[in-house]
């Protein structure tokens, strides 16, 4: 939460890693200066999750809560099963906090009231004919704080299945265009088409709402569609695409001098120059590239300037030396001709791309698993607290009574309405 992470597909290649270190330094570097940035990279600050030793952390949390479970556990069980009924005469002393004592109670009307609360009901008798009756309910609540454990090293599993095997990637999708969601040649290969995008109000500079109508296939067929937006994803296949973001995609159609198209289709401009959206697209066999800065004309059209570059270079930071040709300005319609290049560009229009989050979570069916656990432990532990009864009845009618309970219980209340129910039960003398 204070350090900024790097994103899951950075990790996709060094380019990306690259890439994405680049965004860390030029967001730190002002403040704490490249050397510390560069050591805290070293150090996985930037990667906590994936770090090892956020892993040993992790390992050694699970391990001392196993072993903390398996210690109490044995502790706990003969707490709970290990009961004696018959308890000493000073156990009974009505001095001592939360006894009472009494007489003329039959016990069998004892034992009915108890069963009545919801105890469970015990008996022995003792070589002097004193009868002792013990009633205990929610008699393994104790025990449930090992689903709270569960619970516990059930999340920090899932946290590391989904930090280790987990997978969460940006698809940037034009309309009419598709994607592939993994590498080429994976078993299985999704695809995802964006079908139609809208976003109400974008040409006019607000949008009040952005959809996609998306659709997946698999093996070639379709294996899903659904309209989605922020907060309304599509779930297949194990991935979850989520509704991210949206921009524009200017439609280009390059061709060489005579006439063959090197390039028919949407370029997403997915970064920023001037205020204006920008991006970059690579001439396919060739050695140059198209930069592409979208602007608004004074009429409110839009309006792409087009930079065509090559790389002739490096510099000794590594940023490539461009050699800059002749700037082409299209507007809807039409085309320009870059004569020094042998092209010519048409831009046929600018439609919309739309940004997918695609996020794979093998650790989420874990994290349901241990949200169940945890919430049934807390439950049972706070809302069936353990109560126990002690009685002793000698053969001259007196009968003491020991109230233990754990610390949740209103003890005054529903020890006072237990005595209220024997007293009720007196037999009259």
């Amino acid at each position: 939460m204070t350090i900024r992470q790097l994103p899951d597909f950075a990790f996709r290649s060094a380019s990306d890693y690259a890439a994405a270190l680049e965004d860390l330094h030029a967001r730190y570097d002002p403040v704490l200066g490249a050397g510390v940035v560069d050591v805290l990279e070293r150090l996985s600050a930037f990667a906590i999750f994936r770090s090892v030793w956020f892993s040993a952390g992790l390992t050694v949390l699970v391990v001392s809560i196993v072993v903390c479970t398996l210690d109490r556990t044995p502790r706990m069980w003969r707490g709970v099963t290990e009961i004696r009924v018959d308890q000493p005469e000073p156990f009974f002393d009505p001095r001592l906090p939360d006894r009472a004592a009494m007489s003329e109670v039959p016990v069998e009307n004892v034992r009915a009231i108890l069963r009545r609360n919801g105890f469970r009901v015990r008996q022995a008798t003792g070589v002097d004919g004193t009868r002792f009756l013990y009633g205990d309910r929610h008699q393994y609540t104790k025990m449930a704080t090992l689903f709270t454990h569960a619970g516990l090293v059930t999340f920090l599993i899932a946290a590391a299945v989904t930090a280790r095997l987990g997978e969460e990637q940006g698809l940037v999708v034009p309309e009419g265009s598709s994607l592939t969601v993994q590498p080429i040649g994976t078993p299985g290969l999704l695809l995802v088409k964006n079908l139609d995008f809208q976003a109400p109000g974008f040409k006019t500079g607000q949008a009040s709402d952005f959809t996609t109508d998306l659709a997946v296939y698999q093996d070639g067929r379709e294996i899903a569609r659904k309209t989605i937006r922020v907060n309304d994803p599509l779930s297949v296949g194990g991935y979850t695409f989520h509704q991210n973001g949206f921009g524009p995609a200017p439609y280009l159609v390059v061709r060489d001098a005579e006439g063959k198209p090197l390039w028919d289709g949407a370029v997403p401009l997915t970064d920023a120059a001037a205020g204006s959206p920008y991006g970059i697209v690579g001439v396919p066999g060739r050695d140059l590239g198209l930069q592409l800065l979208l602007r608004r004309a004074a009429d409110g059209t839009g309006v792409v300037l087009i930079l065509p570059y090559r790389v002739v270079g490096t510099n000794p930071d590594g940023t490539p030396i461009a050699e800059n040709f002749t700037a082409l300005a299209l507007a809807k319609g039409e085309t320009g001709v870059a004569r020094d290049l042998g092209l010519t560009v048409e831009l046929r229009g600018v439609d919309e791309y739309t940004l997918l989050i695609a996020k794979r979570d093998p650790g989420q069916g874990l994290v349901w698993l241990a949200f169940g656990l945890l919430i049934a432990g807390i439950t049972v532990t706070f809302y069936l607290p353990r109560r126990r009864v002690w009685t002793r009845m000698t053969p001259d009618g007196r009968l003491g009574i020991v109230w233990r309970s754990d610390r949740y219980i209103d003890v005054e209340r529903e020890f006072g309405r237990l005595l209220d129910q024997l007293v009720a039960a007196r037999r009259a003398t």
